[in-house]
């Protein structure tokens, strides 16, 4: 976890861990007032097994300071990131085709905010920060969830995400939650798995 702010990027820190290790005082002291979040090994692994401790809390208390969302997602399951932006409470862009700027001038409207006034935060360089430098946002990467390993991820994985650290992985992860794949899984059933969650990640 980084210690203090950079001096940069708005006064924001341009790495950390997790996205539950972003203070929301950093944000405000910074005058943010939206978060272009991402979803895929931000908050959730792309394979559904693994939540980023802490996230759900931490989006559910930027919501009552009053900061606005929107999920931007390039993920090809729409279903799936439709199921799970509703179960988070989160408006959607989907698919985003980050870094294209289309997306996030799509999320900025939608907030009706400035680029200055919002946040990018999400896994991936080559995405979530090219996106946000391109359109004009400060932004925060979070290292990358455990998940299986795409074809170019074993080419260039390194140079565009941070690895989820291995002395993390042996500490409690989030727990591993019910697949939404195919949309089977009730909304009963997804949301004892989401308070499940909550009640552990922090334990």
């Amino acid at each position: 976890m980084l210690k203090n702010p950079s001096i940069r990027n708005y006064g924001l820190p341009k790495r950390v861990l997790k996205l539950a290790e972003v203070r929301h005082e950093w944000l405000s002291n910074s005058a943010i007032q939206g978060i272009i979040l991402d979803l895929d090994n931000t908050i959730i692994s792309e394979d559904d097994r693994y939540f980023s401790p802490g996230a759900i809390q931490w989006i559910e208390q930027a919501k009552l300071l009053g900061f606005q969302f929107v999920l931007l997602s390039n993920g090809k399951r729409r279903h799936r990131a439709r199921n799970w932006a509703e179960k988070l409470e989160l408006p959607l862009i989907n698919p985003a085709k980050k870094p294209l700027p289309f997306s996030f001038k799509k999320a900025l409207k939608q907030m009706k905010l400035e680029a200055r006034q919002v946040v990018v935060i999400g896994d991936s360089l080559h995405t979530d920060v090219i996106g946000a430098w391109w359109i004009g946002c400060p932004w925060i990467q979070v290292a990358s969830l455990p998940h299986p390993p795409r074809w170019w991820e074993r080419l260039v994985g390194r140079w565009v995400q941070i690895p989820y650290p291995a002395h993390e992985k042996r500490r409690k992860l989030g727990s591993p939650v019910v697949s939404t794949r195919g949309g089977k899984a009730t909304r009963a059933v997804l949301t004892a798995v989401l308070m499940s969650v909550m009640m552990r990640v922090d334990r």
